[in-house]
């Protein structure tokens, strides 16, 4: 399988999908990953650092679009996003697809399968690619709180 590891283009987000390591843990499974370049460097991570686990760096959206079997993400579709989407293709990452109804629109009339994290459930019944972001969210609450529970902003 070729996977694709894209670039965010929502504004003001810099995660990845995957880091360096768990690219060397799918290219060592005899997968091919393909990383469009840069797609790291937010989070931390160089184009080299990829290369090195055993990704090809390719430079743009189109090209992972066009070669991956599997778009691997952090963020919704976007609009310019979905035209590469069809029934051959496979798309991992969060959908919302209550806060995007037309991007849900697309992914159903595209017939890509999509698997949306939010949606993955554990032998529990627990969310378990929530629990890190929702404990995360909750800290980061907390701590804009008592930033703004200071004296200085009255």
């Amino acid at each position: 399988m070729i996977i694709g590891v894209l670039k965010e283009i929502k504004p003001n987000e810099y995660r990845v999908a995957a880091t360096p390591a768990a690219v060397g843990q799918i290219v060592r499974a005899g997968h091919t990953v393909l990383v469009q370049k840069d797609a790291g460097l937010g989070s931390g991570f160089a184009n080299e650092e990829y290369a090195a686990a055993g990704a090809e760096i390719v430079e743009t959206a189109h090209e992972v679009y066009t070669r991956a079997d599997l778009f691997w993400k952090v963020k919704e579709m976007f609009p310019q996003e979905w035209q590469y989407m069809n029934r051959d293709k496979i798309v991992y990452t969060y959908i919302h697809s209550n806060a995007h109804p037309e991007e849900t629109d697309a992914i159903l009339s595209s017939r890509v399968t999509a698997i949306a994290y939010e949606d993955i459930t554990d032998d529990k019944g627990g969310f378990p690619l929530l629990k890190p972001m929702s404990i995360l969210a909750g800290k980061g609450g907390f701590l804009a709180a008592l930033h703004h529970m200071q004296a200085v902003f009255g």
